[in-house]
């Protein structure tokens, strides 16, 4: 019996195996990844890759010709639709569709479709040399939608002949009429008193118009292809039912299917090897979107190489749905050719596809670079250049997992494919590595940036400065710090040096602080900021290191900065001697002598301590014009006059 070994195959073979069935002896056809599926398609022993164009030729093509001849009639279909659909629009203005019909780039019409649209809605006789212009095109391309708005169109300006002709068109490829459409046209037969048409409009429904719609014929085939095991009596079934293929009708079919795949298969398979339709783009993405699941990635890939060798592109929308499916179901190494195949073709994937596989390989159970440089390769090979908002993106996914120090390896995949860090991203790393205890990445890091292109910056260097101090590795800090000045020179020292300060002295390590600032601006020649200098003053007198914080006067001097006084001041008069008082005005000025000012400073100091004895231990040890000043004369007048005033008081009490 013709066929027969099908159903053999069905009961005697795994699920797994169903769907590799031969229509007719071939080799082995051999793709990427070691795939190996029985073609149905001959084709030569010589193995090729997924992502070129197939040479094997399509089921009952007698020539290349009509692969280019079916895409060109596919484009027409697609224009043709959206005419039809502009043309026959009840509830727009003729000058709203001559607008929107003028913004669609890709509607290539000449003007005599130009002028059918012009007396668009005039009269009858317009609307019927749309229709004529319409089938004149073909009518074996048209959808079910396309034919129902066409035909709300004529039984809206009463074309009764054409309205009916279409209607058995539609029977023949399995359409059904909808509502909208009987509903403009009943309404135009009553009002014309075409009473008779009525009444076959209701009798169409009333024999079940519906029946013959995309939807039910569809479930009528699934039921009679689920009954059974596929054979010569589904087979037989089929061709009985007398159905006229069509594109929705075997997309809804395979759709209906898809939770028996195997089916779904073997119907795609049957439909077209008996003649009752070629399969073109539409039902190619139908099959594909339902075999996209992990037990059949085999015959996925099948299908797809194979659309592409008919000539046919996958859909925006099926390779966003697979991708997405592939990514959920952690299948990225399909997920990655996916993008690889869509990306070799003319699907035009989202930019922000490669960034989006990125951030999956990287939050992935193993970090796959094999897998991570593929994407990346196949971006560049598309003329794309990677941001640093995209690896930005990227580092906090790896964050997010916990595989922050993995970035070394991210970093030198992207060189690779001519990525360069800026210097923002340089900080950003560099921080993050030192301050989470990343000692050996973030040295790693460094010697990649000096071994690069992207050459490391005096901010890059302060902000691993900055982590450092943070993760309390001071050490490393001055390391660090050291190089800075090294490859970047003196100049650019300022903050780094600050920051390290600020973390010996934050540790009451002042001292520390003080000899790494020493040695940087004596042997270095650095120059510290003015705030530096002062964080550091205070500290040392907090610590009672007096001596070393009047020392820093002199650099503080030669670098242009003005002195210093208020910890001075506050120290000396709340716990210094007289002595320090001498020794801290004297450091502090370039002059023989401070101002008046100053002293007067000092001694309300003392006065406003109460250390009344001390400031009159220290008036004794000022020069003579200091103990002669009017003003530091009153200011001892007063001071006595409390004083008396106080202990009479006392006394009195």
């Amino acid at each position: 019996m013709r066929n027969q070994w099908r159903l053999l195959l069905q009961r005697c073979k795994p699920v797994s195996e169903l769907l590799q069935y031969k229509v007719q002896p071939s080799t082995t056809l051999h793709l990427s990844r070691n795939r190996i599926f029985q073609s149905i398609i001959p084709h030569t022993h010589a193995p090729r890759s997924r992502f070129q164009n197939p040479t094997f030729r399509r089921l009952f093509s007698s020539s290349s010709e009509l692969v280019v001849e079916h895409s060109k009639v596919s484009d027409q279909s697609v224009v043709t639709s959206t005419l039809i659909e502009l043309y026959s629009d009840p509830f727009k203005s003729n000058e709203h569709v001559m607008l929107e019909m003028k913004s669609k780039n890709d509607l290539a019409v000449d003007n005599h479709v130009i002028e059918f649209f012009k007396n668009r809605g005039s009269e009858p006789a317009a609307a019927r040399l749309f229709y004529d212009w319409v089938m004149s095109r073909g009518s074996d391309d048209l959808s079910s939608n396309s034919c129902n708005r066409l035909l709300g169109m004529l039984g809206a300006n009463g074309l009764v002949k054409e309205f009916w002709d279409l209607v058995e068109i539609m029977k023949k490829k399995g359409y059904g009429v909808k509502k909208g459409a009987s509903v403009r046209a009943m309404a135009k037969f009553h009002e014309e008193g075409l009473e008779g048409d009525v009444q076959k409009l209701k009798d169409l429904f009333a024999l079940g118009s519906i029946d013959a719609s995309v939807d039910k014929i569809s479930s009528r085939v699934c039921k009679v292809i689920r009954q059974v095991p596929w054979g010569i009596e589904v087979e037989t079934k089929l061709q009985d039912m007398g159905v006229v293929y069509s594109g929705d009708l075997v997309k809804s079919v395979l759709e209906n299917l898809g939770t028996e795949r195997n089916k779904a298969v073997i119907f795609f398979r049957w439909v077209e090897e008996s003649g009752l339709y070629k399969h073109d783009e539409m039902t190619y993405n139908a099959i594909a979107r339902e075999l996209a699941h992990e037990e059949y990635l085999d015959k996925f890939w099948r299908v797809v190489d194979e659309m592409r060798a008919a000539g046919h592109d996958m859909e925006k929308a099926t390779y966003i749905r697979v991708l997405n499916q592939f990514v959920r179901k952690k299948m990225l190494k399909d997920a990655v050719d996916l993008y690889a195949f869509a990306m070799g073709g003319n699907t035009n994937p989202s930019l922000q596809d490669c960034p989006y596989l990125l951030k999956k390989i990287a939050t992935s159970d193993i970090l796959d670079m094999d897998l991570f440089s593929k994407v990346l390769n196949i971006y560049k090979e598309g003329g794309n250049v990677l941001t640093n908002v995209a690896l930005d993106g990227v580092l906090k996914s790896l964050t997010s997992v916990g595989r922050f120090k993995e970035c070394n390896k991210i970093l030198r995949a992207m060189e690779e494919v001519g990525f360069f860090l800026d210097e923002n991203l340089q900080c950003k790393i560099g921080f993050l590595l030192s301050k989470n205890n990343k000692i050996e990445e973030a040295s790693e890091f460094i010697d990649f940036l000096e071994g690069s292109k992207s050459i490391p910056s005096y901010k890059t260097f302060g902000s691993l400065v900055e982590g450092y101090c943070l993760s309390g590795h001071l050490d490393k800090a001055r390391d660090c710090f050291q190089k800075l000045i090294e490859s970047k020179g003196r100049l650019y020292a300022g903050y780094a040096l600050e920051t390290l300060t600020d973390a010996y002295c934050s540790k009451e390590r002042a001292i520390e602080a003080y000899k790494l600032l020493s040695e940087a601006v004596i042997e270095k020649e650095v120059k510290p900021w003015h705030t530096t200098y002062k964080l550091l003053i205070s500290k040392l007198l907090d610590q009672g290191l007096f001596k070393e914080a009047t020392i820093l006067f002199a650099p503080m001097k030669a670098h242009g900065y003005p002195p210093y006084l208020d910890p001075f001041v506050k120290y000396v008069s709340k716990n210094g001697t007289t002595d320090e008082t001498v020794m801290f005005l004297k450091a502090m000025t370039n002059k023989k002598v401070p101002s008046t000012a100053v002293y007067m400073r000092v001694f309300k100091a003392y006065i406003k301590a109460g250390r009344h004895n001390q400031a009159q231990d220290f008036l004794s040890k000022c020069p003579k014009y200091i103990r002669n000043h009017v003003d530091v004369l009153n200011l001892f007048s007063s001071m006595k006059q409390v004083k008396d005033t106080a202990a009479s008081t006392l006394v009195v009490s």
